[in-house]
């Protein structure tokens, strides 16, 4: 058993010393290549190299006689060191260390749930029917004939009136108009004409107008647009080649009635026009303006 023990306490030590000739070697080695040490230490390394050598060469030895020894002793054989795995080198008392970013990985099950959870929360808006194609002209509105049943002086401004209109959908719709100035009051009674019928709703001194009469307009002079003879409640009005496509509400964000608007003109026929292509009910003619030539739609 003292044999045993005293071969086993001498491999530990040459090992031990071989681990610091092994290191010594490599740290030299690393000082040599970056050109810290002086290339006349070349000597030193080679002979630390050798002697590096002949301890291993001990070192195995070693291990071979204790391992001979009696197996009753149980005694745990060395193994050998693994000179596989590199000495971390020091430069100049720094050890110089080597890190790995460790990798996650994340189950595909999971990654498919979230895809599938974050797909869910999307909400597709429904595009309304004007905006099918993007495009932004007299197509967007929706223009009507109407009837304005009755029409009276509103209670709370001198320069409107407020008018009863039938548009044929089974229930009248009130309108607000700033006319007084320039349509007399009997003129606006039981008469027909052309509303713009998908403006946001909008109180006007306390009453909510739900469309808009269509006039031929300047500074000093207004006048009501006529439908052709012949036109009933509902009809609708188009205009050739543009496609008759109203959003449900014009959106007062998107300024359609604001970009349209300023195309819409009476021509030297007193006939309103989009763009000099003029407004009519199929069938029965074009909308028109009394004496007006020229002005402004509004």
């Amino acid at each position: 058993m003292g044999s045993i023990v005293k071969l086993r306490q001498r491999a530990e030590a040459t090992e031990n010393l071989l681990q610091i000739l092994k290191n010594e070697v490599n740290r030299l080695e690393v000082l040599f290549s970056s050109g810290v040490v002086a290339t006349g230490k070349n000597t030193e390394l080679e002979s630390l190299r050798q002697e590096n050598k002949t301890l291993k060469s001990e070192v195995e030895n070693l291990k071979m006689e204790l391992n001979k020894g009696k197996k009753s002793e149980s005694v745990k054989p060395l193994s050998s060191p693994d000179f596989s795995k590199p000495v971390v080198p020091e430069v100049n008392g720094v050890v110089q260390r080597q890190t790995k970013k460790e990798e996650v990985h994340v189950p595909k099950e999971t990654m498919s749930k979230k895809k599938e959870e974050k797909t869910a929360k999307v909400k597709v808006k429904p595009e309304a029917k004007g905006d099918e194609d993007g495009s932004v002209d007299v197509g967007r509105l929706d223009f009507r004939v109407g009837k304005i049943l009755e029409a009276r002086r509103h209670p709370d401004a001198d320069s409107l009136y407020v008018e009863d209109v039938d548009l044929g959908e089974g229930k009248l719709r009130t309108v607000v108009s700033g006319l007084v100035k320039f349509v007399p009051l009997e003129e606006m009674q039981n008469r027909l004409a052309v509303f713009l019928c998908n403006l946001k709703p909008a109180k006007m001194r306390g009453i909510m107008s739900e469309a808009m009469v269509m006039c031929a307009s300047t500074p000093d002079k207004v006048e009501i647009l006529s439908p052709p003879a012949g036109s009933q409640i509902g009809d609708l009005v188009e205009v050739e080649g543009y496609k008759r496509q109203p959003d449900a509400v014009l959106n007062p964000k998107k300024k359609i009635w604001e970009t349209v608007a300023p195309d819409l003109k009476t021509n030297e026929f007193g006939a309103a026009t989009y763009k000099g292509v003029p407004l009519f009910i199929p069938g029965k003619g074009n909308i028109i303006s009394q004496t007006l030539k020229g002005v402004q739609v509004k």
